[in-house]
């Protein structure tokens, strides 16, 4: 299996970390980023929207990291990542889904705004802004934590390991945060992790 993707990308760390929890092998080449490669043809014949990361695996490629996460789990025997039974299922996706349209939206400009831009570019009152709207975020997420361990249920599955980049970052950035008790219980329990701490435990940059 080859996986194109730069390791500083968050939804390329969330597949490291799957192939870790499924002990998969693999090679993976740098794309994106400061390595670019991921607007050349023969990487937009794999994966027209020329982001990162894509995998190749047989004859197979896919590209989107909440699918390929999805893939691996169902081709490569991690029904306790991803619940073959359409209830457990659900909360899986459902939280795989909230982690895209809800807790990225949110984190980007608070992470881009103080990792990614010249402290002399930013807009510190955009920036307080969207801290506002991340911690509502992620305050919803402690409450759904205060009656479980993990995200879906009593186990770690795909939706925690889709949410791990994030946590990670949050608890990394320069900003003041209130105290959410379940929610990093929750942290510390997947930051023992093997794969989290190989693939998402990094500086932020």
């Amino acid at each position: 299996m080859e996986i194109w993707g730069r390791t500083t990308s968050s939804n390329v760390q969330k597949v490291l970390w799957c192939c870790s929890e499924l002990n998969l092998s693999y090679q993976r080449r740098d794309a994106g980023g400061e390595f670019d490669g991921n607007h050349t043809p023969e990487y937009l014949a794999m994966n027209p929207n020329g982001l990162v990361p894509t995998i190749r695996d047989g004859d197979l490629v896919i590209w989107e990291s909440n699918t390929i996460m999805r893939y691996l789990a169902s081709r490569y025997g991690g029904a306790a990542l991803y619940p073959q039974a359409l209830g457990p299922r659900s909360e899986v996706d459902r939280w795989l889904d909230w982690q895209l349209s809800t807790l990225a939206p949110a984190i980007f400009p608070v992470f881009w705004g103080l990792i990614r831009t010249p402290a002399g570019e930013r807009d510190n009152a955009a920036i307080a802004v969207a801290t506002i709207r991340l911690t509502e975020v992620w305050q919803l997420l402690d409450h759904e934590l205060s009656r479980r361990d993990y995200a879906a249920g009593d186990q770690l599955t795909l939706a925690d390991i889709a949410l791990g980049s994030s946590i990670h970052r949050w608890f990394a950035l320069p900003i003041e945060r209130p105290n959410l008790t379940p929610l990093k219980a929750w942290h510390d329990r997947i930051a023992v992790r093997p794969g989290f701490r190989e693939h998402i435990a990094k500086p932020l940059v």
